[in-house]
């Protein structure tokens, strides 16, 4: 499994001076921390989930969440939870006849209301368990989280590779008087069971509702004030050079369009000056769909430290992937960063004449562009992400 496979082998030659690299459940926790990509959600309850993934009905699709929390009400709890397990069964079924592994399979997870269900769940599952990459664990708090890592540490241990992603939700994280406190307890649960946590997930949704809070397809969260400071705070917390934590993008929730508010955040001038007029229609196609409220969320997700992104449709899937592609110029940067981390240079002039690379500062960024640049690749230098959503995502006007 990798990044794009939907781009024939001549277009990856044609865009990537570095390719993306393959990965899946057994490569090492920092590569699968970084490979999550766009995050699909599906409901429990949602039929014939392994005819999807084996028809690679969703192109591109590296992750889902099989959801048995928020996503399936409340009265249908007990038929969801032998939904899916029919469905991993018999997808589990068709591994066993050896015309694909587990290795071809998108990272799976099953998102959880309690310790109980998880139990219950894995028990039923038997073997078939193999498949999910771990569990998420919604509105987790220093109160219930140490028995549900035991369990995800017992699994890594003895059977597969099995991880913990905690979604930072709860209302003692979102108050202020409280929320220092939480995430100092939350983050000294999790260091000690860090091998066994994959990524840090953020509840904007749930935190929103707390305050009766929607954002439109206008507006990210990064222009809602609460969630602004709450999110500031996890990433102080988690993103931390000395923590290492990978942190993903909240939730984006549309899939459709709707009247606009707001003035159109994607300009013209980058869409003329590359493509022309083509460039201006394919812009006014973004706009029609409200996708320019999505890209400029993930582009501030990717300047705040953050990597990949929840989802809960599939036409997300692509754009998502094609931000996160390092450019040529981070590439080169981040190579000539930690090639000079000999203790010999404080800083040198960059390749490109346009900044200075001060070794010590930026070293860990570096480092974190390198993990990224193995899995999404990189492009040449002439080609930039918008690029990449064009080739992918344009339909020409009739």
């Amino acid at each position: 499994m990798r990044f794009f496979t939907y781009f024939y082998q001549d277009e990856l030659e044609q865009f990537f001076y570095q390719q993306p690299q393959e990965f899946n459940k057994f490569s090492s926790r920092d590569i699968l921390a970084y490979g999550l990509g766009a995050t699909l959600y599906m409901p429990a309850t949602r039929p014939n989930i392994h005819q999807d993934i084996l028809s690679n009905k969703h192109e591109g699709l590296t992750s889902l969440v099989l959801d048995l929390e928020d996503a399936v009400g409340d009265n249908q709890v007990i038929a969801a939870e032998l939904l899916l397990i029919g469905e991993l069964l018999k997808l589990n079924g068709e591994l066993e006849k050896g015309f694909l592994t587990v290795k071809d399979l998108p990272l799976m997870f099953v998102r959880i209301r309690s310790l109980e269900q998880f139990k219950r769940v894995m028990e039923q599952l038997g073997d078939a368990s193999q498949l999910l990459t771990g569990v998420v664990l919604p509105k987790f708090n220093p109160e219930n989280g140490a028995e549900i890592l035991n369990e995800v540490r017992h699994i890594h241990l003895h059977h597969h590779p099995f991880y913990a992603m905690p979604i930072l939700e709860s209302v003692k994280v979102i108050q202020k008087e409280t929320r220092m406190e939480e995430l100092l307890k939350i983050k000294q649960l999790i260091d000690c069971y860090k091998e066994n946590v994959l990524n840090i997930r953020i509840g904007a949704t749930d935190f929103s509702g707390l305050y009766g809070i929607r954002r439109s397809a206008d507006t990210t969260v990064y222009e809602i004030a609460v969630l602004r400071d709450c999110i500031a705070d996890i990433i102080n917390v988690f993103g931390r050079q000395a923590s290492s934590y990978v942190i993903s993008g909240p939730v984006w929730e549309y899939f459709s369009a709707k009247d606009r508010i707001l003035k159109p955040q994607l300009r013209q001038t980058p869409f003329r000056d590359r493509y022309g007029t083509e460039g201006l229609r394919w812009r006014k196609k973004l706009l029609n769909e409200n996708i320019d409220g999505f890209i400029r969320e993930i582009l501030m997700d990717i300047a705040n430290g953050l990597t990949g992104k929840t989802i809960i449709h599939p036409s997300h899937i692509k754009i998502v992937q094609a931000l996160n592609v390092v450019s040529y110029e981070e590439y080169i940067d981040a190579q000539m960063i930690i090639q000079a981390a000999t203790g010999e240079f404080g800083v040198l002039k960059s390749e490109f004449a346009n900044k200075m690379n001060e070794i010590k500062p930026h070293l860990y960024w570096a480092e974190r562009t390198m993990i990224k640049a193995k899995l999404y690749g990189v492009l040449y230098e002439h080609f930039t992400n918008i690029d990449l959503i064009k080739k992918e995502v344009y339909v020409p006007y009739p």
